[in-house]
């Protein structure tokens, strides 16, 4: 089984293969022929002749009803972990003959999933299939292929061939962005550089709770603890107080570290909380930036969610990682918490608590093995 299986592969994707039906025709051609030359009956003979030439027939069709047909990608729409990617494929019968009993295979990365068929009935002369699926996701990450093949037996369905045509595919698939309420790792950021900051001595407020700069109406999503209901009362709507943010002249960074070693689940944790503090933090008016080894310093929502999307473990460190700015550092590894700016915060997964020394800035630590979004809105240690 182990050489057969490799030479029908062989013959079906150069030549074509017998399919079992054929394999069954074969086996009377070949006993028709056999009693004919012991009996020396024509009739015998005729029958193994016309079974033969059937044979021939059949095996010579299907490869040549594959020829003029070309197949075109549409591109792939981005999406969240957890949706559908929507694929779009075109099969283009560019003869003078209709295509019948066409089966249509895009074969798609094993890490993404299975190989996804399609059945086509008939393709007119000089016409398209518009074909259309969706394929549900998992986990994030670029995925790439290149290839769908073309399968056929018609029109007697007594031999089978496929052949490959080329249809390059780039599906991105972001990771989740948790709706956190609160995050104490952005809330808290700079609020030892803000006690300092005012030379009349009095302490400057975070960027969530900072100074008023102008009054503006309510838009959804901002925090109820941030309506003036007072001007709301005068004005007859909401209105919300839009703040000074305050960080020192410092923007905040949430660096990943992906050229250290992880576990396979806690990184993809940390790539999940690194989207979803950048976004939390610009729902909350903060500049904040993204670092990743590969890519240094990043911002953009899209460009943002494809690096996290794109990165991996034991990444190739081409970026150092910034020495005066605060970051919000996302480990695996404790001894990384030792060189941290000055007004860093961090995030470490492990999964026991023991054995860890007195950090010189606070942080959290995480479980890989727990709901992440409740761990990153728990108060800092």
């Amino acid at each position: 089984m182990k050489i057969i299986t490799p030479l029908i592969n062989w013959l079906e994707n150069r030549a074509c293969a017998p399919a079992y039906s054929g394999w069954v025709l074969i086996g009377i051609a070949i006993a028709f022929f056999g009693a004919g030359i012991n009996t020396m009956a024509g009739w015998l003979y005729a029958i193994s002749g016309v079974s033969f030439a059937l044979l021939g027939i059949a095996a010579y069709l299907p490869p040549r009803s594959l020829l003029g047909l070309v197949v075109k990608r549409r591109p792939i729409a981005p999406v969240t972990a957890g949706e559908q990617l929507t694929i779009e494929l075109e099969i283009c019968n560019q003869t003078q003959q209709p295509v019948s009993l066409l089966q249509v295979t895009d074969l798609l990365p094993f890490v993404l999933g299975n190989p996804v068929q399609q059945s086509i009935d008939t393709i007119l002369p000089n016409c398209k299939y518009h074909w259309v699926y969706h394929f549900p996701t998992q986990r994030r990450g670029v995925y790439r292929w290149h290839t769908v093949e073309l399968g056929s037996g018609a029109p007697l369905g007594l031999f089978w061939c496929r052949r490959q045509r080329e249809a390059a595919a780039t599906a991105i698939v972001y990771p989740t962005v948790l709706p956190l309420t609160h995050c104490p790792l952005i809330d808290e950021m700079g609020t030892e550089d803000s006690a300092n900051s005012d030379p009349r001595g009095r302490p400057l407020q975070t960027a969530t709770t900072g100074l008023v700069r102008s009054l503006r109406p309510y838009r959804i999503g901002d925090p109820t603890r941030l309506i003036h209901w007072r001007s709301s009362a005068r004005y007859g709507e909401l209105r919300v107080r839009e703040l000074e943010m305050i960080t020192s002249g410092q923007e905040i960074i949430i660096a990943l570290d992906s050229g250290g070693n992880w576990e396979s689940e806690s990184f993809e944790q940390a790539a999940i909380a690194a989207a979803s503090m950048y976004f939390y933090a610009q729902k909350q008016q903060t500049f904040v930036k993204l670092w990743t080894a590969s890519t240094g310093l990043i911002r953009g929502d899209r460009l943002v969610k494809e690096t996290l999307a794109a990165t991996t473990i034991l990444e190739d460190t081409v970026a150092t990682l910034p020495e005066n700015y605060p970051l919000i550092w996302l480990t695996q590894n404790p001894s990384s918490l030792r060189a941290l700016p000055v007004g860093s915060r961090w995030v470490l997964w492990q999964n026991m608590e023991t054995g860890l020394g007195n950090w010189e800035y606070p942080g959290i630590i995480l479980s890989a093995k727990q709901e992440l979004q409740p761990q990153l809105q728990k108060p800092l240690s």
